[in-house]
C-alpha cells in the first residue's frame, strides 16, 4: 500500500494528520445549521490570552532590536554630524545653511528612488522594466518602498490599482500553489513509497516527508537565489538570504531590493525577479498553512487529552463519592443491627424482670452477671472476691450471697 501523500487533497479525508497546503478553497454548506455547526469560533479567552502572548513577544523584540540598533545609529548620528562639521570647516565657501539645502534635495531624491552618484542622468526607475516590476509588488502587497508614486494622478491610479489587483493575484497565488503541490506531491509520493516498502511507521514517513520539503524549497527557493542576488547586485551572502527573506514574506523594508541600485541591468532581469516571487510566495505559503495546520492538530489533541483527562478525574470521583456511600449505608445499617440488639435484650430483660418480680431479690440478685459463661451447660461457679466480674454496681460485700442469672450473654 502506498503511503498517503502529504500534498493529495483525497488522502487528507482519510487521514487526520495535518497536511501539506498550498490553498484553501471556500466549503459551500446546504443550510445555515450546517454552517454554524462547522464554524468553530475561538473564545474570547483564547483570543486574549493569544494577544497577550502576541504582546510579550514583540516587547521582546523591541528590546532587542533596541539593543542591537540603537548603539549603531547614535555612531552613525555623531559621525555625520562630524564629517558635517568638518566639510564645511575645510570649505569656507560653504555655509551651514547651504550645506543642509543641499542636503534635504539629497534626502527628497534618494527617497524617490533616486540615489545621486556620479551621472544618474541615463538611468530611469520608471522605464517598463522597472514600472512592471513596482506593479508586481503593489499586487503582491510586498511594496519595498524604495520608489513610490510622486504625481496626484500615479497615487489615484495605485489606489484602485490595488484594489484590483490584489484579489486577482490571490487567485493567482492558489492556482500556482496548486500545481506546486502537486509537481511536490509526486517527487515526495515516490519518497514514501520507499519508505513504506522499508515498513516505516506512517508517522515517521509525515515528518520525513515535511522535512525533504522544506529543505528542497529552502534549496530552490531561498539559497539559490541568494547566491545569484550576491552575485549580480554585489550584496553580501547575509544580504542576500536577508532579501530573500524579507521579500517572501511579504514584509519586504526596502533596504534592499533587487535591480534598485545604479547598475546595468538586463531589460528581463526585473521581470524574472517578480516571477520568483511569484512562486516563492506560494512556497512560503505552503509552508505557513502547513505549520498553522500542525498547531491546530497539536491544540486539539492538547484539548483531547485534557477532556480525557477530565473525564477520568470525574469518573473517579463518582467512584469514590459511591463507595464512600457505599461505606456510610453500610456502617448505618450495622449501627442499626446493633441497636435493634440492645433493644431487643432490653425487652427480654424486662420481661425476665416482670414474670421474677414476687420474688424477694437482694441487690445483689437484681445484677445482670457474666461470670465465665460460656455455653448454657456450664455450671455457674461460685463468685468470689477474686475470681468474678462485678457489673452494675456489683459490690464485693455481695460476693458471699445468692447472685440471680437472668440471661446467658455469649
Amino acid at each position: 500500500m502506498a503511503a498517503p501523500d502529504l500534498l493529495d487533497p483525497k488522502s487528507a479525508t482519510q487521514n487526520s494528520k495535518p497536511r501539506l497546503s498550498f490553498s484553501t478553497k471556500p466549503t459551500v454548506l446546504s443550510s445555515r445549521e450546517e454552517c454554524d455547526s462547522a464554524i468553530n469560533v475561538m473564545k474570547w479567552k483564547t483570543v486574549s490570552t493569544i494577544f497577550l502572548v502576541v504582546v510579550v513577544y514583540l516587547i521582546i523584540g523591541a528590546t532587542v532590536f533596541k539593543a542591537l540598533e540603537q548603539p549603531h545609529e547614535t555612531s552613525q548620528r555623531t559621525t555625520i554630524v562630524i564629517q558635517k562639521q568638518t566639510f564645511v570647516s575645510q570649505h569656507s565657501c560653504v555655509n551651514t545653511s547651504e550645506l543642509d539645502e543641499l542636503i534635504q534635495q539629497v534626502v527628497a531624491a534618494i527617497n524617490a528612488g533616486i540615489i545621486p552618484l556620479r551621472n544618474t542622468s541615463q538611468i530611469s526607475h520608471w522605464d517598463l522594466g522597472s514600472s512592471f516590476f513596482f506593479a508586481g509588488t503593489v499586487i503582491t502587497t510586498i511594496g519595498f518602498g524604495n520608489i513610490s508614486p510622486r504625481t496626484e494622478g500615479g497615487k489615484i491610479f495605485c489606489i484602485i490599482y490595488a484594489l484590483l489587483g490584489i484579489p486577482l493575484f490571490g487567485f493567482l497565488l492558489a492556482g500556482v500553489g496548486d500545481q506546486l503541490g502537486t509537481i511536490f506531491g509526486k517527487g515526495i509520493a515516490k519518497v514514501e513509497d520507499t519508505f513504506v516498502k522499508w515498513n516505516v511507521s506512517q508517522t515517521k514517513i509525515r515528518i520525513i516527508s515535511t522535512i525533504i520539503f522544506i529543505l528542497f524549497g529552502c534549496v530552490l527557493f531561498v539559497a539559490l537565489p541568494a547566491v545569484i542576488f550576491k552575485h549580480i547586485e554585489g550584496w553580501s551572502t547575509l544580504d542576500a538570504i536577508y532579501f530573500v527573506v524579507i521579500t517572501l514574506t511579504t514584509i519586504g523594508f526596502g533596504d534592499y531590493v533587487a535591480g534598485g541600485s545604479d547598475i546595468e541591468y538586463l531589460d528581463f532581469y526585473k521581470p524574472v525577479v517578480w516571477f520568483w516571487i511569484l512562486v516563492g510566495l506560494a512556497y512560503f505559503a505552503a509552508v505557513l498553512s502547513m505549520i498553522g495546520d500542525w498547531l491546530r492538530v497539536i491544540s486539539k489533541k492538547t484539548k483531547e487529552e485534557v477532556g480525557e483527562f477530565r473525564a477520568h478525574a470525574a469518573e473517579w470521583t463518582a467512584n469514590v463519592t459511591a463507595e464512600f456511600k457505599e461505606t456510610r449505608r453500610r456502617l448505618s445499617v450495622e449501627i442499626y443491627d446493633k441497636f435493634q440488639r440492645a433493644t431487643s435484650i432490653k425487652r427480654k430483660l424486662s420481661a425476665e424482670l416482670a414474670v421474677n418480680h414476687n420474688q424477694d431479690l437482694t441487690p445483689c440478685k437484681r445484677t445482670l452477671s457474666v461470670n465465665h459463661l460460656t455455653s448454657e451447660k456450664d455450671i455457674l461457679p461460685a463468685l468470689t472476691k477474686t475470681d468474678s466480674i462485678y457489673m452494675n454496681g456489683l459490690t464485693p460485700h455481695c460476693a458471699a450471697e445468692d447472685i440471680a442469672v437472668i440471661e446467658n450473654i455469649k
